[in-house]
């Protein structure tokens, strides 16, 4: 079996300001929750069995404990923020499986999830879909892969060396040395990604650098390396199997009515479930 892991933080920035181009500026109070189960269910239609979503129930995660400068959802828009916790109720009506995150952020839960489905010997392969270069870290050969929607990009381990310049359990390291605008940390000053890769490549983990390849940086780089490194350790489910789709639930047709997206019900009935 091949088991898919969606962003859907990530998915539902993608629809909200997608959609923006045909509405003029004006914010359907669901229209990206709407876009992101069109999304899942189009991948269901196409032959996807087991499928997860990864959510961020809240922007703030334990890493604003780590550094004051950490991403926030002070710059999210409001219409935005809304549609956060509704996409959690609306998968789970959807009876797919949601993982909403509030410790840990949407990243980890993606993370944890591929190293739960990559020891099972039942799993063929492991998609992990998101554009986010944290997860490039997840990536095993060609077994657990990053997959970009917009690009149709495939990326395994070989890609992920060619697109970084290093292997994929030195993303930390790399990220630790050239920053992460998105998540709001800078990474240490003079490096760019081509002198960070020849570090990395160099002397392996930051741990191994020698004490003059940080000047008095070290201590930093490390906690940016601990801002960049995904926890794989969240307990979101026993078995593979528990990601299997089964149809809609008996909420759905009420949920989707809400919504305006009474279409949806028809489109998962049609479907039929695998026994």
């Amino acid at each position: 079996m091949i088991v898919h892991l969606v962003d859907g933080t990530y998915e539902l920035f993608r629809h909200f300001y997608g959609l923006r181009r045909f509405t003029q500026g004006e914010d359907p109070p669901f229209g990206a929750v709407a876009g992101v189960l069109q999304t899942v269910l189009q991948m269901i239609e196409q032959g996807a069995t087991h499928l997860g979503v990864a959510t961020d129930h809240v922007i703030e995660s334990f890493r604003n404990g780590l550094w004051p400068d950490y991403k926030t959802s002070a710059g999210v828009e409001r219409a935005l923020l809304a549609q956060f916790h509704p996409l959690e109720d609306a998968l789970a009506a959807m009876g797919v499986a949601v993982w909403p995150m509030v410790e840990l952020e949407a990243d980890d839960a993606l993370a944890s999830a591929a190293a739960l489905a990559s020891v099972d010997r039942q799993v063929e392969k492991v998609c992990i879909w998101t554009p986010d270069k944290d997860l490039a870290q997840c990536v095993v050969g060609d077994r657990v892969v990053q997959v970009e929607r917009r690009t149709g990009v495939i990326r395994g381990a070989t890609a992920v060396r060619e697109k970084f310049g290093v292997d994929p359990e030195r993303i930390p390291d790399y990220l630790a040395l050239v920053g992460d605008t998105a998540d709001g940390y800078p990474g240490l000053p003079g490096i760019g990604k081509v002198t960070a890769a020849k570090l990395v490549n160099r002397y392996g983990p930051l741990e191994d650098f020698p004490a003059e390849a940080f000047g008095a940086n070290r201590e930093r780089a490390l906690l940016f390396k601990d801002l960049a490194t995904l926890r794989t350790t969240a307990p979101l489910f026993e078995k593979v199997d528990a990601l299997r789709w089964r149809g809609a639930t008996v909420a759905f047709p009420a949920l989707a009515r809400r919504m305006s997206a009474e279409q949806l019900v028809a489109r998962s009935e049609k479907i039929g479930v695998p026994g």
